[in-house]
């Protein structure tokens, strides 16, 4: 009856360990997942920067989902692809954005996510030639779609 009592405390000592063992291991597999999507997102933001420095509206305009929104400071929203030119298309033909993102947050959740970002530059305005500091404060949100991130919302507002 020892005997027997011992063996049945080594092996729930063992499952238990087992099963922390296996936790830990699933545990470490999703940080590394999400450490990998936050670089996929760190990497469609690069290209999102790019756009705006080449007044790309086309690439920029790729970069979202069908049924995306972008929502510039003072003017009207850009939904669906289309809206999504246009609205591009009418900020490229007043300004020359030079800038850099700096990306505060990231965050993952299943097909969706989030960042909070900021840019800090120089704008040019192309009807006089003018050049003024610009800085901004940024929120996207993105959905996976296909395997692929995308921009789903993306909203942005002066810091001054």
């Amino acid at each position: 009856m020892k005997q027997l009592a011992l063996y049945l405390l080594a092996a729930t000592i063992g499952v238990s360990c087992n099963q922390k063992q296996e936790s830990e291991i699933t545990k470490e597999k999703t940080e590394i997942m999400i450490k990998e999507e936050k670089q996929k997102i760190e990497t469609l933001l690069s290209v999102y920067k790019k756009s705006l420095n080449t007044s790309d509206a086309k690439l920029a305009q790729s970069l979202y989902t069908k049924d995306g929104i972008f929502m510039p400071t003072q003017a009207p929203s850009g939904i669906g692809s289309e809206g999504i030119l246009k609205s591009y298309e009418f900020v490229f033909s007043q300004i020359q954005l030079n800038i850099e993102f700096f990306i505060e947050e990231i965050e993952v959740e299943g097909n969706m996510a989030f960042a909070v970002t900021s840019s800090k530059g120089s704008v040019k305005i192309l009807a006089n030639g003018v050049e003024a500091p610009e800085a901004n404060r940024e929120l996207f949100v993105f959905e996976k779609v296909d395997g692929e991130w995308k921009i789903a919302r993306y909203m942005f507002n002066k810091t001054k």
